[in-house]
C-alpha cells in the first residue's frame, strides 16, 4: 500500500476510532492500488483510504466509520439499524454512503472490503 504523508488514523478521533481504523489500514495494507490520504488535501476524506484514487472508507469529522457501497447495500443495512445514510454536513444524504457510529457492533473491515471491492470494481 503507498502511504502518503498523511497518516490515516488522526489524533483527534477516540482512541475506539483510532483502534478501529488502524486495523482496517493495516489489513488492507497489502491491496492493490489502495492508499491512504491525499497529500496537500484538507478536509473531506483528506485521510480516507482509497483504491485507484477513489475513496472508498474514512472517518468523517463527527468520528462516524462510512463507507462506499451499492445504494441497495447501503438501504439495506439502514433498514437493519446498523447505520444510517451519510450527511456530510450540508443537509444532503448521500445515497451511496453508510455512516456507522464508534460503537457500532458491525464488522468496520468487512465492510470496508466490500466497500474497497465496489469502489475498485471499474477502475484499474
Amino acid at each position: 500500500m503507498k502511504k502518503n504523508s498523511r497518516t490515516a488514523v488522526s489524533t483527534s478521533e477516540p482512541p475506539q476510532v483510532q483502534e478501529r481504523l488502524a486495523a482496517i489500514v493495516e489489513a488492507l495494507a497489502h491491496e492493490q492500488g489502495v492508499t491512504v490520504g491525499s497529500p496537500g488535501k484538507k478536509g473531506f476524506g483528506s485521510s480516507a483510504l482509497q483504491v485507484h484514487g477513489k475513496i472508498f472508507a474514512m472517518v468523517s469529522s463527527r468520528g462516524s466509520f462510512v463507507v462506499k457501497l451499492p445504494k441497495h447495500r447501503v438501504e439495506s443495512l439502514e433498514a437493519a439499524g446498523a447505520g444510517q445514510r451519510f450527511d456530510p454536513g450540508h443537509g444532503r444524504l448521500m445515497k451511496e454512503w453508510l455512516a456507522l457510529q464508534p460503537t457500532s457492533r458491525e464488522s468496520w473491515l468487512s465492510l470496508a472490503r466490500e466497500a474497497m471491492r465496489f469502489v475498485g470494481q471499474n477502475q484499474a
